[in-house]
């Protein structure tokens, strides 16, 4: 099952980062909350420098202030900070 068909079939009306898509790394799901998208900070790091020609340092302040901080409703995304995939 690709990324999208598993977000469309199990995280219904969860908020989706534009842009991001190879940074989700599955579901949560949160009772009474629905689930949510869970996300690499790394990935989120990574595709700022390599896609928009960010210093790390600009790219964690922007994924600080802009993509962490971000309230978007109960179903906002999560993080995970370390990523051992790698």
């Amino acid at each position: 099952m690709d990324k999208e068909t598993l977000i469309n079939e199990q995280a219904d009306n969860a908020i989706i980062l534009d842009g991001f898509d190879d940074a989700i790394l599955g579901i949560v799901n949160e009772f009474g909350n629905g689930s949510r998208v869970l996300y690499s900070t790394e990935k989120i790091i990574q595709t700022l420098r390599d896609r928009d020609g960010m210093s790390e340092e600009e790219a964690i302040e922007y994924y600080d202030f802009n993509i962490l901080g971000m309230y978007a409703g109960e179903q906002n995304p999560v993080f995970l900070v370390n990523d051992f995939e790698n």
